[in-house]
């Protein structure tokens, strides 16, 4: 079985490159059949409780418990309701005889977002399928179409026509106030075994994960709660049962757990799912620029990100930015921005995140330099 994102492993065997941390992105877990994940999650220690969440027949909480175990107990029965098991399946022909063939791809987990059955995962979890089966925590299957993804953010919508019945979506926390040490719960599919428990908490923040489009994803919560192939796409619970984040990647030299995960922050999340609901993907800040690429800035010696073109009438034309002129051999540089919002930029990607931390509305101060001289400029962001 391939991994969802195979290009990313070298990275997660390297550990480091350049200096930052730079994990892989979760494996896929086998495909299982769903008689086969029923057979499995009945085993001793495959999950917390024997029946499905959703059944009327779960078995009361025992007596003698911690607070803080019957207070695990009650989440996972709550939000594990929520959570879901996703199959990649990708199309193929035969050569011999032309039929199409469905090619098993990769398995993760994923969770329900509203009750409009939208089913929110990992990009690289479907990035390598074709057509796409949810398992609910009834275990009823369900085909699901793409609504949209957004692969800087590793974040990806589902749909599925299921029974309003069925659908209980997670309840939505905040990743701005996490501060390290606070217990975490993390709900997902490892090696095909649905409706697994694990507990940690937060190890760390702020951390930066590469995404499968390359960019960088930033305010990464990073966790000791097992995450292993197949939590891809599940959710990472704050120890009142809302979501905190999306548990997308580990390092481990081994590719399994060794206490070191990663979720995208339901910060981030939030902002993005609306808008890949209404528009198929999220839709870029920004103040009417095309940025000069990182590689011809640097082979020129540029400190900053250099402005290639501008928009004519756009916010920054307006704010008197310029980009490339022509001279009489040769191009001329125009505007470098140096600064956004005081924080140094040294690449696209940081003007990018620049414009996406000020939001669609809102100004940015740009600290620009052109021949030699600096300036201070007020632009308002737009959604480009």
């Amino acid at each position: 079985m391939k991994s969802s994102l195979p290009f990313l492993l070298p990275a997660l065997l390297l550990g480091f490159v350049a200096g930052q941390l730079v994990p892989g992105v979760l494996p896929a877990a086998k495909v299982t059949p769903a008689a086969q994940r029923r057979q499995a999650t009945e085993a001793p220690g495959a999950c917390l409780l024997d029946a499905p969440a959703a059944s009327p027949q779960l078995p009361p909480i025992p007596t003698g418990l911690s607070d803080e175990e019957k207070r695990d107990i009650s989440i996972f029965r709550r939000a594990s309701r929520s959570v879901a098991f996703i199959t990649s399946i990708a199309l193929r022909r035969d050569l011999f005889t032309f039929d199409v063939m469905q090619i098993p791809q990769g398995a993760g987990s994923g969770f329900l977002w509203d009750e409009q059955g939208h089913v929110v995962t990992n990009y690289h979890v479907i990035s390598q399928g074709s057509s796409f089966q949810v398992t609910l925590s009834d275990h009823t299957d369900w085909p699901a179409e793409v609504v949209g993804y957004a692969p800087d953010k590793d974040i990806a919508v589902l749909r599925i026509d299921a029974p309003r019945e069925s659908l209980a979506p997670l309840e939505l926390g905040g990743s701005r106030g996490l501060v390290v040490g606070q217990r975490v719960l993390a709900i997902g599919n490892p090696f095909g075994l649905d409706q697994t428990l694990t507990v940690g908490v937060v190890s760390a923040l702020g951390r930066e994960l590469t995404s499968p489009s390359g960019r960088t994803i930033r305010d990464v919560v990073q966790t000791d709660a097992a995450i292993n192939p197949g939590n891809s796409g599940g959710p990472l619970l704050d120890s009142t049962g809302h979501l905190i984040g999306v548990n997308t990647a580990i390092y481990s030299p081994s590719g399994t757990s060794a206490g070191i995960g990663f979720a995208v922050p339901v910060d981030t999340v939030k902002r993005l799912v609306p808008q890949i609901i209404r528009f198929g993907k999220p839709l870029q800040p920004g103040i009417g620029v095309v940025p000069l690429s990182d590689q011809w800035a640097q082979q020129i010696g540029i400190q900053g990100v250099a402005v290639q073109e501008v928009q004519q009438g756009g916010p920054a034309d307006r704010a008197g930015i310029v980009g490339l002129q022509e001279g009489r051999r040769r191009l001329r540089l125009g505007d470098v921005i140096v600064f956004v919002d005081g924080k140094r930029v040294k690449s696209v990607d940081d003007l990018l995140y620049g414009f996406e931390a000020a939001g669609v509305g809102n100004d940015v101060t740009l600290t620009v330099m052109r021949d030699g001289k600096e300036r201070t400029v007020r632009v308002p962001v737009i959604q480009q």
